[in-house]
């Protein structure tokens, strides 16, 4: 479990959770804590189940050997397994000072790793035969970043309701991003193996689109995610951070190609 967590990868999702929260007003920054870990929790359990031989028989992820490699496949099922349910036991622990914040956190976060709509049903598009590629981004990758932006308004007694959008434009981007990388990247900069999708036979936008076409499509999703910030004391930093991250995500050489 701690060789799936650490080290540390962008950790962009409870950077999300927290940033949220913060322009909240945060009145509970142990509750927020605790959002924000369980969100990477989960994410980390779904890159354990999805280098697995029977999904993309990944090899290395973030620059190491993957679970199942380092330690077999049978431990990697159960630690990635392990770790959702320490996300859930991290979330409910953090819970007693402010009870009536719980049912929705715990609501919010869930419906983004189950079905019709969370990671698994992300996962479970990869099974199929025909893909559609938006409901493929928004579920594999775009129901948790929703997650961790409601649950960091949630954590702070906002309005979950207000960040959704945000939270749905950066997913989809970031999965973008993330099909462009592995078209175009290497496997040194990104620390996992490329080109995995055209092996796999997998849904890819760089690769329906076209790789200046997608990266278009990127551009226009972050430009989307950041107007939907809402009015707030620190709505400028967020901006920042949301370009600072767009600029990390498609690195320069990469990004002239949509010239």
């Amino acid at each position: 479990m701690r060789h799936a967590v650490f080290p540390a990868g962008a950790r962009v999702r409870p950077r999300l959770c927290l940033a949220v929260a913060t322009a909240c007003g945060d009145d509970q920054p142990g509750l927020s804590d605790a959002a924000a870990a369980s969100i990477e929790l989960l994410h980390c359990a779904s890159l354990v189940h999805d280098d697995l031989p029977c999904f993309d028989a990944a090899d290395t992820r973030r620059g190491l050997p993957t679970v199942h490699c380092a330690y077999g496949e049978r431990l990697a099922v159960l630690a990635g397994d392990a770790l959702i349910v320490l996300a859930f036991e991290t979330l409910a622990r953090a819970c007693p000072a402010v009870p009536a914040r719980l049912p929705a956190l715990m609501s919010t976060v869930g419906r983004a790793v189950g079905a019709p709509g969370g990671i698994a049903a992300g996962q479970a598009w990869e099974c199929e035969t025909s893909v559609d590629l938006a409901l493929y981004h928004r579920a594999k990758t775009g129901a948790l970043f929703v997650a961790a932006a409601e649950a960091g308004a949630l954590a702070a007694g906002g309005d979950p309701a207000a960040w959704r959008t945000l939270g749905a434009r950066l997913g989809e981007a970031y999965q973008v991003a993330d099909d462009i990388r592995d078209v175009a990247a290497s496997a040194l900069e990104i620390g996992k193996p490329v080109g995995r999708d055209a092996v796999l036979g997998r849904p890819n936008a760089a690769t329906e689109l076209g790789l200046p076409a997608a990266i278009g499509h990127f551009r226009r999703l972050v430009a989307a995610g950041i107007a939907a910030i809402p009015d707030c004391a620190r709505r400028e930093l967020l901006r920042e951070l949301m370009q600072r991250e767009a600029d990390r995500l498609i690195p320069r050489e990469i990004a002239r190609l949509a010239a």
